[in-house]
């Protein structure tokens, strides 16, 4: 992939005169009085007088002093958001060599699906302290729910709740890139192809990255599997980070199985279709578009204790049987935890 030569612009005019008008019209000035003669005190009126006047009185001084505030952060809101058009206009932004926009994802798409995660699905997280501060990690999670939302309810929990404020790069399907929109989408969001090569030059480079072995085997299997953890491959993915030298953190979510409940599946027109499986739900597709939406389900997301692969030789990512026995140690964690919450949670939405 070719890098595309882009000049970084960053508004500091604006953004400090937008600064320094809020901090004008939020502190009024006031010029001390020169000491003189002294006016003869006016004769208080009957109004001011009444009990509660000198409260309501001060207390609208209060309202008039506290509207510039809020008149200087709307400024610096329009501001913000007038540069940020800009540089999406003139195409004055940065994105590395995978197509990630960091500026677009912090800004818009965390946004887009941030009242999925607090208010819709209300997923709770746990442990993700245990995604390092700093340097290489790769999260290897369950995969489930027919549609691949709960990758990216992942996403924002890392996104918004990691002490260091770490991005979450997800390996995806070739399937992702594949469909229109949703392609460029996954790019800009830091998605990039399920590959060993793509993961550890993410992996070298310091960055955070998520992987669900399961593949389409966790996310399209039947309601009355769920929570059963499917084969996680050949455990590629213990290779990459044995390669890297990276920790590995299971990561357990619990809610996603039951959002699009899956009790069927037509074979035949998932192959016409191309699609790995197409599934039949109590609401898709007898309600049409309204039987893809997905049911309220209540989520916990849980990472667990990280498996560090540095102390191993650098031939140890060819041994087939240590991959063998750290992908089941994976997965061994992965399924406990999951029977853990499951046992843990109160009801399925609540």
């Amino acid at each position: 992939m070719a890098d595309a030569k882009v000049i970084p612009f960053d508004d500091d005019r604006s953004r400090q005169s937008a600064q320094r008008t809020g901090r004008r019209r939020s502190v009024p000035g006031r010029r001390k009085a020169e000491p003189g003669p002294q006016p003869l005190a006016a004769p208080a009126s009957p109004v001011s007088s009444l009990p509660g006047a000198q409260e309501g009185g001060q207390q609208a001084s209060e309202t008039r002093t506290e509207a510039p505030h809020e008149q200087g952060g709307w400024d610096r809101r329009i501001a913000g958001g007038l540069s940020f058009l800009r540089r999406r206009i003139t195409g004055e932004y940065d994105v590395d060599e995978f197509g990630y926009d960091k500026e677009l994802t912090d800004q818009v798409l965390m946004s887009v699906l941030r009242p999925f995660y607090e208010k819709y699905f209300r997923v709770e997280v746990k442990g993700v302290e245990n995604i390092p501060a700093e340097g290489g990690a790769l999260v290897v999670a369950n995969h489930s729910g027919t549609l691949p939302l709960d990758g990216l309810m992942m996403q924002v929990a890392v996104h918004d709740h990691h002490p260091a404020g770490r991005h979450l790069r997800l390996l995806a399907a070739d399937l992702v890139f594949m469909l229109p929109v949703v392609n460029e989408l996954a790019r800009k969001a830091g998605h990039t192809l399920a590959c060993s090569e793509d993961a550890q030059v993410l992996l070298e480079r310091g960055e955070v990255v998520g992987v669900m072995p399961e593949g389409f085997k966790g996310i399209g299997k039947p309601f009355g599997e769920r929570y059963k953890l499917q084969r996680f491959g050949r455990g590629g993915f213990v290779s990459t980070a044995l390669k890297a030298g990276t920790p590995i953190v299971p990561c357990s979510i619990v809610g996603a199985e039951e959002i699009y409940p899956m009790i069927g599946n037509a074979k035949t027109l998932a192959r016409l279709l191309g699609f790995p499986y197409f599934p039949i739900t109590p609401t898709f597709p007898w309600l049409g578009p309204a039987g893809l939406v997905p049911l309220p389900t209540k989520w916990t997301i849980q990472f667990g204790e990280p498996i560090p692969t540095d102390g191993y030789p650098p031939e140890a990512a060819e041994d087939p049987m240590l991959m063998f026995n750290l992908t089941d140690q994976v997965r061994e964690q992965i399924q406990h935890t999951l029977y853990k919450l499951l046992v843990q949670r109160r009801s399925v939405f609540f």
